[in-house]
């Protein structure tokens, strides 16, 4: 049986990675003023929104997911005849609605797909898992990464699905932010409060960062650190601790909100490379999404993995 794995572009996972496993990418729409991106993980183009644009327009930026209608069609058009069984790996449902809009195209996809595979002269049945991977931007990765994996090795859908619906729960993703006052006026145009007025001004008064955890479709702050230098390098030996300890995936996923080159120029990054070489674990470094970027700005480093969530720092 084929099976294919689809995402959208705030997972993150290297341009590298999805074109080995051929993981389907459903594009996201940024407005920029008179500007659009469609963001679809294109190395180029989102290194160019870093560098040209996050700045100027970031914070009145909109994006905006694909809808039913285009997921729909983007079935029809190339997945249905391609494959006998995908899943669709989303965002976490309480930060997006293309969840929301994969499963309403669900619904049509599978009522429709039958002339879609007779034209093609494709026999069988067609069938479709749309997944909440109750996370974000690196711990998506991780869910997508170990999906397109076990589709790869043979593994029935059964047992991927068996294993994607329990590795969701346990997706342990972190990550720090470099730029409060961008966080702060990005949530304040978006009606939220991810950091308060009295935390932005004492984490700006005092160069003191978060920690934050993404965990289960919630956010958190797990830590507070002096210095963006000293909680990415916190943040990194936390990771490598629990590497050592073991985790439940063979693979990590890095995302940085700039070149990805710098990665391995963070503090705390050598300790943890050190540990998943040591222990046979798969880091998988990207840029962090553009779309991603206009919601936490340039400069967030964020690492997830499968596993046990363990108090930070320990």
């Amino acid at each position: 049986m084929r099976i294919g794995v689809v995402t959208d572009a705030s997972c993150d996972l290297p341009a590298e990675f999805l074109r080995q496993y051929d993981v389907d990418v459903l594009p996201v729409t940024i407005r920029l003023g008179d500007e659009q991106l469609i963001d679809a993980r294109d190395p180029e183009l989102t290194l160019k929104f870093y560098a040209q644009q996050l700045a100027e327009k970031g914070l009145d930026a909109e994006t905006q997911p694909c809808s039913a209608e285009q997921i729909r069609d983007r079935f029809l058009e190339s997945m249905v005849s391609r494959y006998d069984y995908v899943f669709c790996i989303t965002v976490t449902a309480t930060r997006s609605t293309i969840f929301e809009n994969a499963t309403k195209a669900s619904f049509a996809i599978l009522g429709e797909y039958k002339a879609t595979r007779e034209a093609a002269g494709v026999s069988g049945s067609f069938a479709l898992r749309v997944v909440d991977s109750k996370n974000m931007f690196c711990g998506t990765g991780v869910l997508v990464a170990e999906a397109a994996k076990l589709a790869r090795s043979g593994v029935a859908p059964n047992e991927v699905r068996k294993r994607i619906d329990d590795l969701r729960e346990h997706i342990c993703a972190y990550m720090v932010p470099s730029d409060l006052y961008y966080i702060r006026n990005r949530g304040i145009k978006k009606g939220e409060k991810s950091v308060g007025f009295v935390a932005y001004a004492l984490g700006s008064a005092l160069d003191i960062k978060p920690v934050i955890l993404s965990f289960r479709g919630e956010t958190q702050p797990v830590a507070k650190i002096r210095s963006y230098e000293r909680a990415v390098e916190k943040m990194f030996e936390h990771v490598a601790h629990q590497i050592e300890a073991g985790i439940d995936t063979r693979h990590v996923c890095i995302s940085y909100g700039g070149d990805p080159a710098v990665i391995e120029t963070l503090p705390g990054y050598a300790r943890l490379a050190a540990a998943a070489e040591r222990t046979g674990v798969e880091v998988l470094s990207s840029f962090m999404s553009a779309t991603a970027a206009v919601n936490v700005g340039s400069g967030c480093v964020a690492v997830a993995y499968g596993g046990e969530l363990r108090a930070f720092g320990q």
